[in-house]
């Protein structure tokens, strides 16, 4: 079939990889313009962007898909389907109506848990023990349309954020390929999601990533893995923030926010039930480091007592 493949991040150019190494012809890829990053804040392209120009493939970077030139360069390529993963931007009805079999989308969440810009975060962070990736027949409303194809995998204990989000994305990818083997079919047969069950998963903040002492151990252990790589877990110290890399709930009382013990284990902090042992952290201007590591130079920073 004729693609235009629509993405942007790394969970994107899995699924663009896999498109690559099959049958199929990706014409043309959507991806979001060129952001500044790092230190300098010099324009980067996206890992999607990066890919296709590797492979030849025209690249098309609106600020949005709303004016009437991008629509009729997309409409000008007669796409069989639009392929969408993690694009990030608002695609309108006429343009989801414009390829022959419409426009599909990898999501990663058991849809309709889950909707909206970060599943695999929120999934951790709520405990949940399953997620996987469904492929989406979309529509205009927020990843509410017909799933025809998912696949399921469990939420380990040591899973984090980036974990899970590499193995879902190479799920997806397979998925992706699978579907596009049968699609016709599977669009005959999609499912349509509940009502019930929905649940939204909110684009996460640095903000919120501040750990919160007045929360019971088991949730803050939960958001340092779901945080893990980013935005990153932290806590307020007088020569900046300090992030929490690695963390596990224990069965200490205090007050919340107090240190109860400082070991080569980790640092013991007092919650509003039980305790957060940090295991991992990483001080301001520095490399994150073990604990034990971390003591061996320094065995003054922390002290039974203070606060954090």
């Amino acid at each position: 079939m004729r693609i235009i493949f629509a993405g942007t991040p790394e969970f994107a150019a899995e699924s663009l990889a896999a498109l690559l190494a099959s049958p199929h012809q990706v014409i043309a890829v959507l991806t979001q313009p060129d952001r500044p990053a790092g230190r300098g804040r010099a324009l980067q392209p996206s890992p999607v962007k990066q890919l296709a120009l590797q492979h030849g493939i025209p690249v098309l970077q609106p600020e949005n898909l709303k004016g009437e030139e991008i629509r009729a360069e997309l409409a000008a390529l007669s796409a069989d389907v639009m392929v969408v993963v993690a694009y990030g931007l608002i695609i309108p009805k006429a343009v989801l109506a414009m390829p022959r079999l419409g426009c599909i989308n990898v999501h990663g969440s058991l849809l309709p848990r889950w909707r909206g810009a970060a599943p695999i975060q929120r999934a951790i962070a709520a405990g949940d023990t399953e997620t996987g990736v469904g492929i989406m027949q979309m529509e205009a409303g927020l990843d509410t349309g017909p799933v025809l194809l998912e696949v399921r995998t469990p939420i380990n204990p040591e899973d984090t954020g980036g974990s899970l989000h590499d193995r879902l994305a190479g799920l997806g990818a397979e998925a992706l390929v699978q579907a596009l083997a049968n699609l016709e079919s599977l669009q005959k047969q999609a499912k349509v999601q509940p009502e019930q069950g929905v649940t939204y998963a909110h684009k996460l903040t640095k903000e919120e990533a501040e750990l919160d002492w007045s929360k019971p151990a088991v949730q803050l252990a939960r958001e340092v893995r779901a945080f893990n790589p980013w935005p990153v877990s932290w806590v307020t110290r007088p020569e900046g923030p300090m992030r929490v890399w690695a963390a596990q709930a224990a069965a200490g009382h205090g007050r919340p926010g107090e240190v109860l013990s400082v070991s080569p284990r980790g640092i013991e902090v007092a919650c509003a039930e039980g305790s957060l042992l940090l295991t991992d952290i990483q001080l301001p201007g520095k490399k994150a480091l073990p604990v034990a590591d971390l003591l061996r130079g320094r065995s003054d920073l922390f002290q039974t007592g203070q606060k954090l």
